[in-house]
């Protein structure tokens, strides 16, 4: 298949054609490929980046309209290589994952300040509790990973057979589910 101009494969985003990020990666991802295994030094982790990266570009066409697609994917590879490098060096120093897990869904678990806030933890922990029951299997054992075990994606990743951007997407739409789910029963 040859490769078509930047032009028509921005037209394929506009129309959530997933044929766009086939000629996208096409295209550019050896180039991408070079650029994040430059910063990361891994193929491995240089693939997850790119994958990244594509789906960071699928989600931001439209309605973001790049005049180069070629910058606009670079910079984004550029981006996601260097925080993956810092988030590894942060590991290697001892991580910092509990903080993390928890700045995701702090606004749900905050701490009782007052005595009926207090009384609410109790209809929290059941909610929850529910809550988790009712998600598919693997779901949960992601959810759980993240926020009881505090493993980082990669490990969920590796633990659960999956990409990291799946893990990621998981954990997201979980949350908006349980944050949506507590508004619902008033805990929130």
């Amino acid at each position: 298949m040859q490769n078509i101009a930047d032009d028509q494969i921005i037209s394929l985003y506009f129309h959530r054609d997933q044929q766009a990020l086939v000629h996208t990666e096409r295209k550019y991802g050896g180039l991408c490929q070079t650029i994040a295994k430059s910063i990361l030094g891994s193929r491995e982790d240089a693939e997850e980046c790119v994958n990244d990266a594509l789906l960071k570009i699928w989600e931001a066409i439209p309605p973001s309209k790049p005049q180069n697609l070629a910058a606009f994917l670079t910079v984004t590879v550029r981006n996601l290589a260097c925080n993956r490098r810092a988030a590894h060096r942060a590991a290697k120093r001892g991580g910092g994952e509990v903080a993390v897990a928890l700045n995701e869904i702090e606004e749900m678990i905050a701490a009782p300040d007052n005595p009926e806030a207090a009384l609410d933890a109790r209809a929290m922990t059941d909610a929850m509790n529910l809550f988790l029951a009712e998600l598919p299997a693997e779901t949960r054992v992601m959810f759980v990973l993240r926020y009881w075990g505090n493993l980082g994606i990669k490990e969920i990743a590796d633990k659960c057979g999956v990409s990291q951007s799946k893990v990621k997407m998981t954990l997201l739409r979980t949350r908006n589910k349980l944050k949506e789910q507590f508004e619902k029963e008033g805990l929130l």
